[in-house]
């Protein structure tokens, strides 16, 4: 007999991976629910755990008859005398069964030979029978889990002063924890950084300490900002892709606006966004604003040659059309174009998303453009939303770095280099 314990966030779940591991003729012992564990447990989800019972294949007897009966009434007193083992009480358990019950040969309670001429009786003892089993292995269980408890709870004591000192980092680190998940970052992060600093937490730090530390880690986390920057290897393109709506076009008029106007950069705007006339039309509004060269370019012939003719420049910003995680085609056609540039020419592509949404969306758009090997990231609207955590969600799921943020309309001004101290301080509740 083999009795074992899964532990998963349902008991649906616990079932299924106890079916996996010991195969679908297992029994349900018992249920509970279970905290998280450690002294900062209580900041994870509890557990629901499941106890089964499940009867080796070398126990049992081939062909049925009286063999069997026996072999079915053994196994069943094994599974108790197991379980009395574990709760140190072996002795005091008393047979599962009375002595004129019998087991049939269909695995079922009998119960005495001269009622088994009446269906509907023997199917209500059968019934009694099993919750009288039911009730045994429970009681069993409860014994075993209040036994184990006691223990943890005698090897856990501790003095009075170091109990209110941990409970004091307990509350500290709840709070901050909470204030994480208030900022949705993702569950998964927040434990990861609530988990390193319960690694790092010494004896009587305070507490402006312990945030400091948390500070810089996420600091350490997100890296350093990756604007785009102009170096002496001679012209680069940039190419911005993104899904439609999230503020591409107008973010490469303010980059544009920026190199153009401040640093006195040679700059070429390119759009490859054939599919709405409005984008390219805006675009080139702001190119002759600028008074910058402007190309619409259908294929990647045309943007080699646009790249030989802007030789001399220092940047050509490319405008890619913007396409949802459901169109292969769009996606297909802007690798053609990433991809088809050609050796020799220096060359980045920024990933352009709203930080307005969902973090489950995000992962979709990102896992669409997996197939460019290096890219970084800009977020826009940071002004239309109370909460950055994707933010962090982002840089910790694709590992890109973040290059810019954006917050509103306005050319040039609403764009600035990402701040990793500055976004950190918001995520903590704090003020810019």
């Amino acid at each position: 007999m083999i009795i074992k314990k899964f532990s998963a966030k349902t008991e649906e779940e616990a079932v299924v991976q106890a079916k996996a591991e010991l195969g679908g003729n297992i029994v349900i012992m018992n249920v509970k629910t279970i905290p998280g564990k450690g002294l900062f447990g209580f900041l994870k989800k509890p557990q629901t755990e499941v106890t089964v019972a499940k009867e080796e294949e070398n126990e049992r007897y081939p062909g049925g008859g009286a063999q069997n009966k026996a072999a079915e009434e053994a196994n069943l007193r094994e599974t108790f005398r197991q379980v009395a083992k574990a709760a140190g009480m072996e002795k005091g358990v008393r047979e599962p069964l009375g002595e004129k019950e019998k087991f049939s040969h269909a695995g079922g309670i009998d119960i005495k030979a001269d009622d088994r001429a009446v269906p509907r009786r023997r199917e209500e003892a059968a019934d009694e029978n099993h919750k009288l089993l039911v009730e045994k292995l429970d009681s069993l269980q409860n014994m075993i889990e209040k036994k184990l408890q006691s223990e943890e709870e005698a090897a856990s004591e501790t003095p009075m002063e170091e109990t209110e000192e941990n409970n004091e980092m307990v509350r500290f680190l709840k709070l901050l924890y909470d204030t994480m998940l208030d900022n949705e970052v993702n569950e998964k992060y927040a434990n990861q950084i609530i988990d390193e600093m319960e690694k790092n937490v010494r004896e009587n730090q305070p507490f402006d300490h312990a945030l400091a530390d948390v500070y810089q880690k996420m600091i350490l986390k997100f890296g350093k900002a990756v604007p785009i920057e102009k170096d002496n290897k001679g012209l680069r393109v940039i190419f911005f892709v993104g899904p439609t709506g999230v503020g591409k076009t107008t973010t490469i008029a303010k980059i544009a606006s920026k190199f153009r106007l401040e640093q006195k950069r040679k700059v070429a705007l390119f759009t490859a966004d054939t599919y709405r006339i409005a984008a390219a039309e805006q675009l080139r509004t702001y190119a002759n604003i600028l008074e910058v060269p402007f190309r619409v370019i259908y294929s990647v012939e045309e943007l080699r040659r646009g790249v030989q003719d802007f030789k001399n420049y220092d940047f050509i910003l490319v405008d890619m059309a913007g396409h949802s995680p459901q169109n292969p085609a769009l996606r297909e056609n802007m690798n053609t174009f990433i991809h088809g540039l050609g050796e020799g020419i220096e060359k980045e592509v920024h990933l352009v998303l709203s930080a307005t949404t969902k973090y489950k969306d995000l992962l979709s758009i990102v896992e669409s453009y997996q197939d460019i090997e290096d890219y970084r990231i800009i977020f826009t609207k940071v002004d239309e939303t109370m909460t950055l955590g994707n933010l962090l969600n982002l840089k910790l799921h694709t590992g890109a770095g973040l290059s810019y943020i954006t917050c509103g309309q306005n050319v040039p001004d609403d764009i600035e280099i990402f701040n990793p101290q500055k976004t950190v301080k918001q995520l903590l509740g704090g003020k810019n």
